[in-house]
């Protein structure tokens, strides 16, 4: 029978192997960093009691051999029989050699040093307090904001430049001077460059020798402005899956999407990052600290990354514009009290100077006075944009008065939806940084799905704008390190049991929900359908890096392709494609017509919807079928789903057989 400190040599092992195994390449949770070192502690103990014990029975044995009429009943030397294997896979030590014990030592020594490694060694070796850069923020086809940072006072003052990149290189052209950036911005700042030409290529260049390029959007109603590509995604870690050999600060997604959007034709580049939350993780795998010192360290680690100055000059991340979404771990987790309460001020504060000072503007009626507006409008060529702040102003979930926009913001995206649009736009795209859809069974109360009452005001006003102003809305959301498709049905189409079928394709309100660029993913299955109300579309987990490829383009669309004799029209067309790690995966395409009547009717005779706008179908579908696995994926998915449901039973019937108790004491 194995001793007890054998028994618990053997599983601390384990333990130690297995949890930092899952911390390092599959998710970084704060709770295995305790447990990984705990075991560690418990491991060496039952060791060090072992090789003792293994020390005094050899002794006792020795000591009988030479005479002792009695034997010791103490333990003896360890089994002879041990193999190396055994020792190095179960971490007890050899009989045949001390070297094999220490080495199995070492190992788990070892694995709790890259759990440590992973841990500090970017907080500590890369400050990035002196960290200098610039990046381009939001560009419109008259300007572009330019955020810099530059903490060295001998750079001072920092001049900007800018010129077109076909023009005379000597031809710069002087936007303005910065005499001063100190501590009060984390020495940021922003300029924004004016009386710029739509759609032309531009360099700037700051005195710093800091420089870049970037491209003006087209003018509002010319041909260029019949289309936009741009991606969209959510959700970075650098080093993750962990690396020994990579920097910490490398970010293998942001290298990876930079590589693939490379390969693209023209067409297709992108004209901007959508970046839907989670840029930094304060509080994962720990929190070191809630001050404001803490939030901005974060940020300039970040932006110390090597990866955006990875691959060719002329394709680096740092010359895509990235604008911004606020989520809950650039303040803590599942974050739901408010812009008053502590951790949010020191949170927001770097968000601001980083993040916030390059956005786009703030609505035209944003119900609150402007400082205080985190969510943003803008036009770029057929599509207007909507960018919510899902964090800000939301109260505790699932109560009756539960709001995840706040008043001000409910109103100004209500008024936004219901505002008719300028010529030539035909998509409004509103941006969530937590998914609309409430088919995720695992934290749906931190997503939409934990304020179902603000969200169906949200979709009546969404619904009766696609019906009445002829155009074509889209949600886009990130934060659940998974892709899911959701398409959410008019009640007025009055649509049969089949067109609500889970993995369809077909009418309704559309939602893409992508993440991570760089991050972990769920191993288990946490998405699925359960009413008619959200019909899945796709649902693709897997992948450390996934990111949407938007593009927006006129071109000629069958009204309805399943019909016996195909309408072609002149559509306003989008396409979204899914990257996962690197390759496309799937792609989708869904369509405005841009012909119809006096009426406003579509130009067609095909008996179409009450909605006038055509399904949505499936272009290319390259993911595996799901296999056997799945099913075991799927049940521990369901885990929390199952759990909660029998908490909450056992603790009706808790109250109910109590309540009973009291009322017959009382009748007694």
């Amino acid at each position: 029978m194995a001793s007890l400190p054998r028994i618990a040599a053997a599983s601390s092992s384990a333990t130690v192997r297995l949890m930092a195994f899952i911390f390092l390449r599959w998710i970084p949770g704060h709770a295995f960093v305790p447990i990984i070192f705990t075991s560690l502690a418990v491991y060496l103990s039952s060791l060090f009691s072992l090789l003792k014990g293994s020390q005094l029975g050899a002794q006792r044995v020795a000591k009988d051999a030479k005479g002792s009429t009695k034997r010791s009943q103490e333990p003896g030397p360890a089994n002879p029989r041990d193999s190396v294997l055994k020792t190095l896979l179960t971490g007890l030590p050899s009989a045949r050699s001390s070297l094999w014990t220490w080495i199995t030592a070492l190992i788990n020594i070892a694995v709790a040093l890259l759990t440590l490694d992973f841990l500090i060694r970017g907080l500590v070796f890369y400050p990035s307090s002196d960290v200098a850069f610039s990046r381009i923020g939001y560009v419109s086809p008259t300007t572009a904001n330019l955020l810099l940072r530059e903490p060295d006072s001998a750079q001072l003052p920092v001049v900007v430049s800018y010129q077109e990149l076909t023009r005379d290189p000597a031809n710069w052209i002087e936007e303005g001077r910065i005499y001063k950036l100190d501590n009060t911005t984390d020495f940021t700042a922003v300029v924004t460059l004016k009386n710029l030409k739509p759609a032309t290529h531009y360099r700037y260049s700051l005195s710093n020798n800091k420089t870049g390029t970037f491209v003006t959007v087209p003018r509002p109603g010319s041909p260029a402005a019949n289309r936009i590509s741009f991606v969209t995604s959510s959700c970075l870690k650098p080093n993750f899956p962990y690396n020994l050999l990579s920097h910490p600060l490398r970010v293998p997604g942001i290298e990876q999407m930079t590589s693939t959007l490379g390969k693209l034709p023209a067409l297709l580049r992108p004209a901007f990052m959508l970046f839907l939350g989670d840029f930094v993780y304060i509080d994962v795998p720990l929190r070191f600290g809630s001050s404001l010192s803490h939030y901005r360290s974060e940020y300039r680690r970040i932006y110390s990354s090597p990866s955006w100055t990875a691959g060719p000059t002329d394709d680096q991340a740092i010359d895509l514009p990235w604008i911004h979404t606020l989520d809950d771990h650039e303040i803590a987790n599942d974050w739901s009290q408010g812009n008053q309460t502590a951790p949010y001020p020191a949170a927001a504060d770097p968000f601001i100077h980083y993040h916030v000072r390059a956005n786009p503007p703030i609505p035209e009626t944003p119900f609150a006075p402007p400082d205080d507006v985190t969510y943003f409008s803008f036009v770029n060529g057929p599509a207007s944009f909507f960018m919510l702040d899902t964090r800000t102003y939301r109260s505790e979930p699932a109560q009756d008065n539960s709001t995840i926009l706040g008043s001000a913001q409910l109103q100004s995206l209500l008024a936004y939806v219901a505002r008719p649009e300028p010529a030539g736009v035909h998509w409004k795209i509103i941006a969530s940084s937590v998914p609309f859809t409430k088919n995720w069974q695992f934290g749906t109360t931190d997503t939409w799905g934990g304020f179902l009452n603000e969200r169906r005001t949200v979709f009546e006003a969404m619904w009766r704008a696609e019906r009445e102003l002829g155009v074509r809305i889209i949600l886009l959301s990130g934060d659940r390190h998974e892709f899911g498709a959701t398409r959410f049905p008019d009640p007025s189409l009055q649509l049969s049991s089949n067109e609500l079928q889970p993995h369809t394709s077909g009418f309704g309100l559309h939602e893409f929900s992508v993440g991570p660029l760089s991050m972990f993913y769920l191993p288990v299955r946490s998405y699925r359908q359960t009413d008619d109300e959200d019909v899945t579309v796709k649902y693709a987990p897997d992948g450390n890096s996934k990111f949407g490829l938007i593009d927006i383009a006129d071109d000629v669309e069958d009204l309805d392709p399943a019909a016996p004799a195909p309408v072609p029209l002149r559509s306003s067309v989008l396409t979204y494609s899914l990257y996962v790690d690197g390759a496309i995966v799937w792609k989708y395409r869904l369509s405005v017509p841009l012909e119809r009547d006096a009426a406003g009717h579509a130009a067609s005779s095909t008996a179409m919807r009450v909605s006038l706008l055509p399904p949505g179908r499936v272009l290319e579908d390259q993911l595996v079928a799901e296999g056997w696995d799945v099913l075991l994926k799927t049940a521990i998915g369901r885990a929390e789903e199952i759990g909660n449901c029998v908490a909450k039973k056992a603790t009706a019937l808790y109250f109910q057989v109590l309540d009973r108790v009291q009322r017959e004491e009382r009748l007694d």
